[in-house]
């Protein structure tokens, strides 16, 4: 069985000020999550979210759900 190696972006919104995250979307389809790591520690841990709680949160943050302001 081949191993899919997950492919890590930040947002292209992100100004390069060093408080981002990195997401996985490529192992959407064959495993069901999205892997989420700290940009500035690439070798540190990676918190595996189901692909319906991503979405969700994505929702969220999109409808203004978690602004402070």
């Amino acid at each position: 069985m081949k191993t899919e190696s997950p492919r890590w972006f930040k947002s292209s919104y992100s100004a390069n000020g060093g408080d981002c995250i990195e997401v996985a979307a490529s192992l959407v389809a064959s495993q069901g999550i999205v892997p989420v790591r700290d940009s500035k520690c690439v070798d540190g841990p990676v918190v595996d979210v189901r692909t319906a709680a991503f979405s969700a949160f994505v929702t969220g943050v999109q409808a203004g759900t978690f602004d402070t302001v």
